[in-house]
């Protein structure tokens, strides 16, 4: 079997295509949609490498990294011409899964009484920029959402991954001991 060309060229005209082949322009909406939730993925894979060998988070964000797969997958169709593919849908029990970690790691940790700034430990300080990035995609998809009709789950995971992402950094920080930055209001 031949090895398969790594570029195409058809995208140098500046378009590219959907799931189904469906040509448009690499502005569309959807296209800033899924690349933001592409960047997020990437920024999740660097903060897993970061991570010591065999640390328990690792397989959970991997987890979530196949699950931003899928939200890529379903920005990338367009449902009005192509029906949706099972593997782009994000399930309820995705979500549960979701909620019951956010739940777990901050009942480990201190009640917070003021907002905190990113920063602490490596790690914790690139949960929160994993948390920024996420924000952005939700962003990208509720503009999208006033062209298409976007699923709520998919809306959902990106809100409660913004959520596990701010937990997280707080448990990282939290281990290794390093001292959380409280708002210093005026």
């Amino acid at each position: 079997m031949k090895k398969s060309n790594l570029y195409t060229k058809t995208g140098d005209s500046g378009n590219t295509s959907l799931v189904g082949g469906i040509r448009v322009s690499k502005l569309n909406p959807r296209i800033e949609a899924y690349g933001t939730v592409d960047e997020l993925n990437s920024h999740l894979g660097y903060l897993t490498s970061i991570l010591p060998e065999g640390y328990g988070d690792i397989a959970f964000i991997h987890m979530l990294q196949h699950n931003l797969f899928s939200v890529g997958s379903y920005l990338a169709t367009d449902t009005r011409v192509v029906p949706l593919n099972d593997v782009s849908v994000i399930k309820d029990a995705v979500l549960a899964e979701l909620e019951a970690e956010i739940d777990k790691i901050d009942n480990l940790l201190p009640a917070l009484h003021s907002f905190v700034l990113p920063g602490g430990s490596r790690e914790g300080a690139y949960c929160h920029i994993c948390r920024t990035v996420c924000r952005r995609a939700e962003r990208r998809i509720l503009s999208l959402q006033s062209e298409v009709e976007i699923s709520k789950n998919v809306l959902c995971f990106m809100n409660r991954l913004s959520d596990y992402l701010f937990v997280l950094s707080r448990k990282f920080n939290n281990e290794q001991k390093k001292e959380e930055i409280n708002w210093q209001k005026g």
